[in-house]
């Protein structure tokens, strides 16, 4: 048996998150729709492995995965075949030989995900299904201070659970910057954010908080309070999954 890396492209509209679910729950989840595919090629593991369990309705350009299959052709034939089988929501976008033992989420270095909002005063429907409209538009230098503050190691639990009950809420950040976007006359910002690893909604309700910061709902004060667990976080509603996509994952 060969195993293999490859690099998953989809929309998350359609899917109930990532990992797979209870048969009797009826969800499409990501993992179920690969391990199908999988099987018509004559797979036989009981699961893949991936890097992370994306939320129902988040994207990716980036996820990764493993698995191990009796394959006789080539590498450009398996990419090929596995995306014959695939919907037209998802595919793989690269797929390479890897070592006996190898965990996308174990050995992972850092994730990077993105955020996209744009700001309009009505909805603009092409947009919806991959942004988030907020309305007034927030400050962006405002939101770019803030977000600095999040760089470096912190205990992020005011933002986001752990996988395990009671894990450990400590993250490092390497990056947590704003930047502009514009298309179609429509402008927006979109916020990168890059750690080790991510709480479950950590990066949806960082958004939130950082997007009531620059409309002035919130001072910079009381989200570094916040942060710094000082302050009981407030429960806004945390910012639309459609706005975040998992744009890549590094390995050493």
């Amino acid at each position: 048996m060969v195993h293999y890396k490859a690099i998953l492209a989809y929309d998350g509209n359609r899917f109930a998150g990532f990992q797979r679910q209870k048969k009797e729950s009826g969800e499409r989840t990501v993992q179920a729709v690969v391990e199908k595919a999988l099987a018509r090629l004559g797979w036989q593991e009981k699961t893949i492995l991936f890097a992370g369990r994306t939320d129902t309705g988040v994207h990716a350009i980036g996820q990764v995965i493993s698995f191990g299959l009796d394959w006789k052709h080539s590498l450009i034939e398996l990419k090929s075949a596995l995306n014959t089988n695939l919907p037209d929501d998802i595919a793989v976008r690269a797929i390479e030989h890897c070592e006996d033992g190898f965990h996308p989420r174990y050995q992972a270095l850092w994730r990077h995900y993105r955020y996209r909002i744009y700001y309009d005063e009505q909805r603009y429907p092409l947009f919806d299904r991959y942004a988030w409209r907020v309305w007034p538009i927030p400050d962006l230098d405002c939101m770019q201070k803030c977000s600095q503050l999040l760089l470096g190691e912190h205990d992020f639990g005011n933002f986001g659970k752990p996988s395990k009950f009671a894990g450990n809420t400590n993250r490092t950040v390497f990056l947590a910057n704003w930047s502009i976007w514009s298309q179609d006359s429509i402008q927006g910002f979109s916020f990168d954010i890059k750690a080790n690893a991510f709480l479950f909604h950590m990066v949806r309700r960082l958004v939130a908080y950082l997007v009531r910061v620059g409309q002035g709902y919130i001072t910079r004060d009381e989200f570094e309070q916040v942060l710094l667990k000082k302050k009981a976080f407030s429960s806004y509603p945390l910012a639309p999954a459609r706005g975040l996509t998992l744009i890549e994952v590094k390995y050493s």
